[in-house]
């Protein structure tokens, strides 16, 4: 099964500091096939919001979520169950000092 695994913040990480020990985890997953692809995004200041209201197209500047907490990174990791991949983010280094939400792919019939 695949899940999304967001990073998430509340600070900007320091990228110096985190980066070999991600660089560790991420080629720990991809040697074994159980990361499929991520990357690290940029800050929400960089964000765009779109939305089509009565065919009209509006596009703002940023989330506008009541939240301090932001998703700076991503993972699509494939496991056997919920158990591994919650084992898997465990190890991630931003676990740390961030948090790790996985959520499953939406299995169509």
């Amino acid at each position: 099964m695949k899940y999304m695994m967001f990073v998430v913040t509340s600070t900007e990480p320091d990228r110096e500091e985190d980066a070999s020990d991600v660089d560790i985890w991420v080629d720990e997953l991809d040697s074994t096939g159980k990361r499929v692809i991520g990357e690290v995004l940029e800050p929400p200041s960089a964000a765009k919001v779109v939305r089509v209201r009565d065919g009209r197209r509006y596009v703002t500047d940023g989330p506008f979520a009541e939240t301090k907490e932001w998703i700076c990174g991503f993972d699509i990791l494939e496991c056997e169950s919920l158990d591994e991949a919650i084992e898997i983010a465990s190890k991630h280094p931003m676990a740390r000092n961030g948090q790790l939400e996985l959520r499953p792919f939406m299995v169509w019939e």
